[in-house]
């Protein structure tokens, strides 16, 4: 059994991810501004405060939080907060970690895999590939440098490059199952990387409790799907039309802004590095969704 401080644990992921660890016996405590629950500590990034008692016996940090990529607007307010609420956040564990002298078992933390960027290309992403250099990429790459500093501690670092994650609470499913999203949106061609939340939520088990399993994974899917056949197969699972027009560009841009690229843009990721070391249970978009949906 060990400590894990989850940061992040009243969001989608963070939710089941607190399930699961506690039915495997682990002990959960939980950053968060406005604690209500016994195992909740209070943390103010602007004060620079975390909970001492949250610390106590430590064992590992799960790094989840972080603003809502599509959310809101980008406005270059919301761009700062985008990297503040990730980086700065990370940085904080990492100075009472560092100043409490605490023998961390392990560093996790989310990442996105906009690290390669907003753009539709024949690559085939893989975790050693360089970086883009557009918004979102940056997001990632601060995210990510700010988790590894804790390997200047001789902290192992697990790093979890994460697709658009599918589950029946929330996130970008409830946004899709709308008029507007059950059509190809732009060209339709551009790939959507996707995982389940179950595969995730197990991917960070295995980073307790395997202690091999660090380093960056892409974590995806291993099913390549573009923006149409992603609909399709959505609109199929749940029985629903999908129109044949596709949204154009402009109408999306007028919807959400610049943040529009994130969904008219995408490639696809490498799955091989991940697939040598976990077994997936939803290796199938349509698998997937019928589990969520029926």
């Amino acid at each position: 059994m060990a400590k894990i401080l989850l940061t992040g644990g009243t969001g989608l992921v963070g939710t089941l991810l607190e399930t699961k660890l506690k039915e495997k016996n682990h002990e959960i405590v939980i950053l968060s501004r406005n604690p209500k629950k016994e195992h909740h500590f209070k943390w103010d990034l602007k004060k620079n405060y975390v909970d001492p008692k949250a610390l106590e016996n430590l064992d590992y940090i799960i790094h989840l939080a972080g603003a809502g990529i599509a959310d809101k607007k980008w406005t270059e307010k919301r761009k700062q907060e985008l990297i503040d609420s990730r980086v700065l956040s990370a940085n904080l564990l990492f100075e009472k970690i560092e100043e409490n002298n605490i023998a961390l078992k392990g560093f996790i933390s989310s990442s996105g895999i906009g690290y390669y960027g907003a753009t539709t290309s024949e690559t085939i992403f893989k975790e050693k590939d360089q970086p883009a250099k557009d918004f979102i990429a940056k997001i990632c790459i601060e995210w990510e440098k700010a988790a590894h500093q804790f390997q200047n501690l001789k902290v192992p670092v697990t790093i979890l490059r994460t697709s658009v994650v599918l589950s029946k609470d929330g996130g970008a499913l409830k946004k899709m199952n709308t008029p507007l999203f059950l059509s190809a949106l732009g060209s339709g061609k551009q790939y959507l990387p996707w995982i389940h939340i179950e595969d995730l939520c197990n991917m960070y088990v295995k980073a307790v409790e395997d202690s091999s399993f660090t380093g960056i994974y892409n974590a995806s899917s291993p099913e390549h799907q573009t923006n149409l056949s992603f609909t399709k197969v959505l609109g199929k699972v749940l029985g629903k039309f999908v129109t044949p027009f596709n949204v154009p560009k402009f109408v999306l841009k007028l919807v959400v802004g610049e943040l529009a690229v994130i969904v008219l843009q995408g490639s696809r990721v490498s799955t091989e590095k991940i697939e040598k070391v976990y077994n997936f249970k939803y290796e199938s978009l349509k698998k997937a969704l019928e589990n969520i949906y029926k």
